[in-house]
């Protein structure tokens, strides 16, 4: 499990208990996060193996996500459960991303400085052993780089036209009606809460 599908303990503690429940309704794990706060947030985000999720797949994972965290009961506290698609300009979260989206604009982070710097911007140039290759503008000039995909702290496709069309594509080979498109159905969120038991614990 790597920190950008899941960052903190918690996280990945929630991600390796919720992954088989994903999958095997046919969908896979892009992101996982709990997020802090009077009631705390979690929020599961989830995709086909071969893109394309709509929102009547978001509310089936909403569901057995929240079937599954009654009986196990891994958050002590209240909570709201929220799933949704990656979204156009989706994170990257798994290796096979970077060879997915090869061709498209790209910002990654790294967790240390390469060459004085950790933030990077340029068109997905594949991958290479453990490398996400990346082709950079300096100077007038484009060079390929090479980051280590263990040295990715954050990594998300930049919105363009080009995305754009490619999502669009998918949502319409995945039944989802794009007449008067309207950006935000690409991010329905399909919402529950999960009441706490603690009281009721010794």
């Amino acid at each position: 499990m790597t920190d950008l599908i899941a960052k903190t303990a918690i996280d990945r503690r929630l991600a390796e208990l919720l992954t088989p429940v994903i999958e095997d309704l046919g969908f896979e794990l892009v992101r996982i996060r709990l997020q802090g706060g009077k009631t705390a947030t979690l929020q599961i985000m989830a995709d086909r193996p071969e893109g394309g999720i709509n929102v009547d797949d978001c509310a089936d994972i909403s569901t057995a996500v929240s079937a599954f965290l009654d009986v196990e009961d891994p958050l002590e506290d209240a909570y709201h459960l929220e799933v949704s698609s990656p979204g156009i300009d989706r994170p990257l979260t798994r290796m096979k991303d970077f060879e997915t989206f090869e061709g498209y604009e790209v910002r990654l982070e790294t967790n240390q400085a390469i060459d004085g710097r950790k933030r990077f911007k340029g068109m997905l140039a594949g991958i290479e052993g453990e490398e996400v290759l990346l082709n950079i503008e300096e100077a007038g000039e484009t060079h390929t780089i090479g980051l280590n995909f263990d040295w990715l702290s954050d990594a998300k496709l930049v919105l363009t036209d080009e995305l754009i069309a490619e999502m669009l594509r998918q949502k319409k080979e995945a039944g989802v009606q794009i007449e008067n498109l309207d950006e935000t159905a690409f991010d329905e969120i399909e919402t529950e809460s999960g009441e706490s038991n603690a009281d009721a614990k010794e």
